[in-house]
């Protein structure tokens, strides 16, 4: 029952914290041009590591910020 508990609260805490990034209020004209691409193409592009729409979403918006200059650097993993 322990492991049951525990892997619950993993799961709700992963859940939770996704929801809050998505909360975050637009700081750019880049960040809201790049939420748009990752909205409009988080069903449409190719997925073949197997991401969850939440994190393929957010690997097209940081390349979208790389490609515009405004992020230099990937996203921890």
């Amino acid at each position: 029952m322990g492991v049951r508990v525990v892997i619950a609260a993993a799961v709700l805490a992963a859940t939770c914290s996704g929801a809050v990034a998505q909360d975050q209020p637009i700081t750019s004209p880049q960040d809201a041009q790049c939420r748009d691409e990752a909205r409009d193409k988080v069903f449409a592009a190719p997925n073949p590591k197997g991401l969850t729409p939440f994190a393929l979403g957010a690997e097209i918006y940081h390349a979208c910020m790389r490609r515009l200059g405004v992020e230099t650097n990937p996203p921890r993993e």
